[in-house]
């Protein structure tokens, strides 16, 4: 079978595992914690782990000499810190090593169509942390079509290099085929799109593959014992 044509690169060439941020954003999660969570992204053979900015150090001396790469979030989970206040968390986890920033846009600034503030605020985090990968957090289930549409478009002529659909915090609910649909449509080919929350079985990971997605963040991986380490079937079988 063909894959999507946003399945491309070494995504393409590997499994499930190479489109999956394994992530763990418990605010009890311990250094122990930390460290197995490393450990099991090492053998699950997944793209990066993602992670709240305090334990950037530590995943980056974890996962050294491996494939694995680091994710920070920034203005997580509610997005309301300010523009300044989110470049600056955004620029000093990349020193720390994150290769790529997980940054919650203001949600109430969409809601109020602060069209010209939010345009700014991404491009502000985009400059701060220079060529690394920036995906802006847009909470999509408390959205309308039209207000992902604008903030997605905003976000992609900002140079954000991936749209997300949510932090996986929010009552209203995660990630929804129409939303990645919505977003792929206005990502084209000029960013990813990134599907998170309530992503707890491989099942609902190819369902928004399907409609789009090209990253996965989920803290349910270390479960998917038959898509993800070693022996692992190729995106191919999966969608198949």
């Amino acid at each position: 079978m063909t894959l999507p044509p946003w399945i491309s690169g070494e995504a393409a060439e590997g499994g499930l595992g190479s489109l999956i941020d394994h992530t763990l954003l418990k605010a009890e999660a311990t250094a122990d914690d930390i460290l197995r969570h490393c450990d099991e992204a090492m053998a699950l053979g997944v793209v990066a782990v993602c992670v709240n900015p305090q334990w950037v150090t530590a995943c980056v001396r974890r996962l050294s000499g491996s494939r694995v790469i680091v994710a920070s979030v920034v203005g997580f989970p509610l997005g309301a810190s300010g523009s300044v206040a989110k470049a600056v968390e955004a620029r000093l986890a990349a020193a720390d090593g994150a290769r790529e920033l997980d940054v919650v846009a203001p949600i109430g600034w969409i809601r109020s169509g602060l069209w010209a503030q939010l345009g700014d605020e991404f491009a502000m985090v985009t400059h701060a942390v220079g060529d690394r990968l920036v995906k802006v957090i847009l909470e999509t289930a408390v959205l309308t079509p039209d207000q992902i549409r604008h903030a997605a478009t905003l976000a992609c002529d900002a140079g954000v290099g991936m749209l997300k659909t949510s932090t996986g915090f929010h009552p209203a609910g995660g990630a929804t085929p129409e939303a990645v649909r919505i977003l792929r449509e206005v990502a084209g080919e000029r960013a990813g799109v990134k599907a998170s929350g309530g992503i707890r079985r491989v099942e609902d990971a190819i369902m928004v593959i399907r409609a789009g997605a090209n990253r996965i963040g989920t803290s349910a991986a270390a479960t998917w014992t038959t898509a993800l380490g070693p022996g692992a079937p190729p995106l191919t079988e999966l969608l198949r």
